[in-house]
């Protein structure tokens, strides 16, 4: 009742503003206001086969399928709120995109085949820097949405790797070559689907795809977005 109260008051002398346009939101709206919302650039991936991130996996990687919700370039919003959730502790952003990406795969018609979700994961002490593994949150928000169990100690970072923002694609795939490693007891026989957060060249979710295929899975991949260009 006092919180009901309270609200109003609060709205008014701390208003709730969209993370990427600083507009002011209205009751009804959740982190971005309706223009941003609608404007978020959505790949529609999802809806069928031989879309650009599965190409990106042809020759170097088995996968059975492969999607990713947004489009991601410098500067837009969506670079914007993926910094937030990765660098400023906004995991309420996090959860809020993955679960529009759930909404996505859901449509999938291959997401029946689907056994568990394996986020791509961090070293662990950069995950205790940061305090949580992005991906992580990612799947979790996914698997809420498509009633799938996520598992995490499916697949470890042997590790710690610097960066690969700035490296190019055979920097990249030197960066992170055999620094994953899988459980075949939890994977052996299963269809994966690993979760990464922004897929550029592909070459560490290549990596952790190969280290899940090498202990007996067979592997499918949803990143959140797809850097294109």
């Amino acid at each position: 009742m006092f919180a009901r109260l309270l609200s109003p008051l609060l709205q008014l002398f701390y208003p709730h503003c969209c993370e990427i346009c600083g507009e002011e939101l209205s009751p009804t709206d959740n982190l971005l206001c309706l223009h941003c919302r609608d404007n978020l650039p959505v790949t529609n991936f999802h809806r069928y086969e031989g879309n650009p991130v599965a190409h990106i996996f042809r020759g170097r990687l088995d996968i059975a399928h492969a999607t990713a919700a947004y489009y991601y370039s410098k500067s837009s919003g969506l670079q914007l709120l993926i910094h937030h959730f990765k660098y400023r502790q906004r995991k309420d952003i996090a959860t809020w995109l993955g679960t529009q990406a759930g909404y996505m795969l859901k449509e999938c018609n291959w997401i029946t085949e689907i056994d568990m979700m394996v986020p791509v994961p961090l070293f662990p002490r950069k995950e205790k820097q940061r305090g949580y593994n992005q991906a992580m949150l990612l799947a979790s928000a996914m698997a809420g949405v498509i009633n799938r169990p996520v598992l995490p100690r499916a697949l470890s970072r042997l590790q710690y790797t610097d960066t690969q923002t700035r490296k190019g694609r055979i920097s990249r795939w030197d960066n992170v070559k055999d620094v994953f490693k899988a459980d075949p007891a939890l994977l052996t026989g299963r269809h994966v689907l690993l979760v990464d957060d922004v897929i550029t060249t592909g070459a560490t979710t290549e990596a952790a795809g190969r280290a899940l295929q090498e202990a007996g899975a067979t592997v499918s991949i949803s990143c959140l977005a797809w850097a294109f260009g």
